[in-house]
């Protein structure tokens, strides 16, 4: 060793000091925070495409008012409200639900869990016998999944266990601050037609009107190939 150390002093070499090393992270290498945020947006996507039909796969938030309720979901889930979606049939309010949610997903949140149902399912799946893990388990999961869409609310015939139920869900997720999207055919209110008002009783409209962005859009029914 000291033969090696005086050859190395011949030639100046026998004292480096050693510089920096460099072993701060890149975002493609893990221990990066944008590197781990890429990894929950994988999952987070898988789940939201688990999740949508087929028809949706392609849908992306596009109206401003989506985009803004979805980044406000993203950047503080309790402040984001319900996101109220009305208009005819084929003005693309489903497919902008499903956006808004895709939107959610990009962003590589740090918890990522959604129920997509329609109302007529929804209702069906709470019913007596329409679970085998029956009702109010079905009822429980709906108000505490941390993202919930609820398409075409107010197709149902109102009936006491139409009224009592949606109650129970939206209630629940009024007073925990969790996001809800709801897409309907009806207005929230309406001064000379039917509204969810009338469809689903003052108790869930009331809540509705508190918390709530809604979002109108119109036009053709895209389904038809209108312009």
């Amino acid at each position: 060793m000291q033969r090696i150390q005086q050859m190395l002093d011949a030639r100046g070499l026998g004292h480096i000091t050693a510089g920096p090393i460099d072993d701060v992270p890149t975002p493609d290498e893990p221990g990066h925070p944008e590197y781990h945020r890429r990894q929950r947006a994988t999952i987070a996507l898988t789940r939201w495409q688990t999740a949508t039909p087929y028809r949706y796969q392609q849908a992306h938030a596009t109206h401003p008012q989506v985009t803004a309720w979805a980044d406000r979901a993203i950047n503080d889930p309790r402040t984001a409200g319900i996101l109220f979606l009305t208009g005819p049939f084929g003005t693309g309010k489903t497919h902008q639900a499903y956006g808004a949610l895709r939107r959610i997903a990009e962003a590589g949140p740090d918890r990522f869990e959604l129920i997509a149902v329609t109302a007529p399912d929804m209702y069906a799946l709470i019913r007596p016998g329409g679970s085998e893990r029956g009702p109010e388990y079905e009822v429980k999961r709906l108000m505490r999944v941390p993202l919930l869409l609820i398409d075409d609310l107010g197709t149902e015939k109102i009936s006491e266990f139409t009224e009592e139920a949606t109650y129970r869900i939206l209630n629940e997720r009024y007073n925990e601050c969790r996001p809800l999207i709801i897409t309907s055919n009806l207005p929230v209110s309406h001064p000379n037609g039917t509204d969810l008002h009338d469809q689903l009783g003052a108790r869930i409209t009331s809540r509705l009107a508190q918390t709530t962005t809604v979002v109108a859009l119109s036009g053709n029914d895209r389904r038809l190939g209108a312009a």
